[in-house]
């Protein structure tokens, strides 16, 4: 594992900053700023209740400028800055405001390091992230608790699973956060049997399991979709008295049943829940959407609008998703220019994947085409490939010709491809082009991937 040591500072600092990340340093003199008595508790209210970035620019400047940022006792202060920054979304002006910690003789603490990891997460720097592990080895606090956890997600986050073990093997008191940390971490990176013999053997080691260590390793369960660990998993939740007021771990195990296929048990659990939330309802209209059951699905969305909930980015996925499985457009449509009109919603990737798989299934190829040249951003090959399939059930040349050249230009060896368009154009009676296709492939060396299976083992 290299850890780069603390002369990266002024280097990364002329590259960090651009004119975003110095426009905070210039002041603003707007009235309700003027009148604010600027002590140190004054500011740490300011700042924990900033709700945008342009107001934090604000308070930050007159900090610099009253010379409060840079008392001996401003640890405390500058990391307040630095988690408003990546609360705010601003992960670059937390790393400036880091870096002239340093220049100003400022230390950092236990408390500046997960902040400041948090904003390398954040804008994928991990030469940056080893850098200031190096700082953190430098003053003598790699080990501590919180600085281990943030240390073993950054490397988790960049899938360095060797080096986010090596953090943790060499913890000389290893505390519950950094157990959490390192299932969390095998999870995210979609390395679920490696989360779960973690979390037996945090079983093993005598520490007791708390919510946040339910929520990390319940999703891990249902990505294997393995009901006897889930089983396992939610006894030990109830053992703990984990299910009866933690809404988190009450929304992860309906998650995790739906993910299972186990829709009565996820709404078990979500009938006895005393309080919900956008996710316990989101939790149970994707798990009735994935499993078929649409009209389900659709119901509990129409009883979380009149319970009063709103809706979210997921919610609208889950909404979308099982209409496609119904095949209910008209009804999708409507769905959709509800999220954009009515809630005042952006449609992201997932969205316009679901809508362009919705039309061309039911064979409206045009509006499905329309709808991806009507997207801010560019579709990805999920999207060119639901729209290339609807075109080979559909028989549609033109349209399957346009996908194609598109989806060649993401992946040009990519055998799916021209296998589709082959079949598009026999079921055409186009033999022609069915032949110029194959000889395309035999000239490109691209060779049809050969189906497999694959056998689980779920004991532990």
């Amino acid at each position: 594992m290299r850890c780069l040591s603390c002369p990266w500072l002024p280097t990364t600092k002329q590259r960090l900053l651009s004119r975003s990340t110095i426009s905070h340093r210039r002041s603003y003199h707007s009235s309700w700023l003027s009148a604010i008595d600027f002590t140190h508790e004054a500011c740490i209210s300011h700042l924990r209740s900033c709700t945008n970035l342009s107001e934090l620019n604000q308070i930050h400047s007159q900090m610099i400028k009253s010379g409060l940022s840079d008392a001996p006792f401003s640890t405390f202060l500058c990391n307040n800055v630095i988690r408003s920054y990546v609360r705010l979304g601003a992960p670059r002006l937390a790393f400036s405001t880091f870096i002239r910690m340093n220049h100003v003789g400022v230390s950092p603490d236990n408390y500046t390091f997960p902040a400041i990891l948090k904003a390398t997460t954040q804008i994928f720097a991990l030469r940056e992230g080893r850098a200031i592990h190096g700082v953190a080895m430098k003053i003598g606090l790699d080990t501590d608790v919180f600085v281990e956890s943030g240390l073993i997600h950054l490397y988790a986050k960049f899938g360095e699973f060797d080096d986010a073990h090596q953090v943790f093997d060499e913890s000389p008191h290893r505390k519950l956060g950094s157990w959490n940390a390192i299932i969390s971490g095998f999870v995210q990176g979609g390395r679920s049997h490696e989360a779960l013999s973690m979390f037996f053997e945090l079983g093993r080691s005598g520490l007791v399991p708390d919510d946040v260590t339910i929520v990390s390793v319940v999703p891990a369960c249902a990505s294997l979709g393995d009901l006897d660990l889930a089983s396992q998993i939610h006894g030990c939740a109830v053992k703990l008295c984990l299910t009866e007021s933690e809404v988190l771990t009450q929304n992860a195990l309906v998650d995790m049943y739906g993910k299972c296929g186990r829709m009565d048990l996820a709404r078990k659990m979500f009938d006895e829940m005393p309080q919900r939330n956008v996710s316990s309802w989101t939790s149970m209209i994707v798990g009735l959407a994935v499993n078929g059951l649409a009209t389900d699905a659709l119901r509990c969305f129409e009883q979380m609008l009149i319970a009063g909930v709103r809706p979210n980015h997921v919610t609208f996925v889950g909404v979308l998703s099982a209409c496609v499985h119904a095949g209910l457009v008209d009804e999708g449509l409507n769905y959709f220019d509800e999220m954009v009109h009515g809630h005042k919603m952006v449609p992201m990737m997932q969205h316009y994947g679901c809508m362009v798989d919705l039309l061309g299934r039911a064979g409206r190829l045009q509006e499905a085409k329309e709808m991806i040249e009507s997207m801010p951003m560019k579709p990805n090959v999920v999207i060119w490939g639901a729209l290339l399939g609807a075109c080979e059930k559909h028989t549609s040349v033109d349209i399957g010709e346009w996908v194609a050249r598109h989806l060649l230009e993401l992946e040009p060896d990519s055998d799916g491809v021209y296998v589709v368009l082959s079949n598009i154009y026999a079921s055409a009676n186009m033999w022609e082009d069915v032949q110029s296709t194959r000889r395309k492939m035999k000239e490109g060396s691209v060779a049809k991937t050969p189906g497999f299976s694959l056998a689980t083992n779920s004991s532990y």
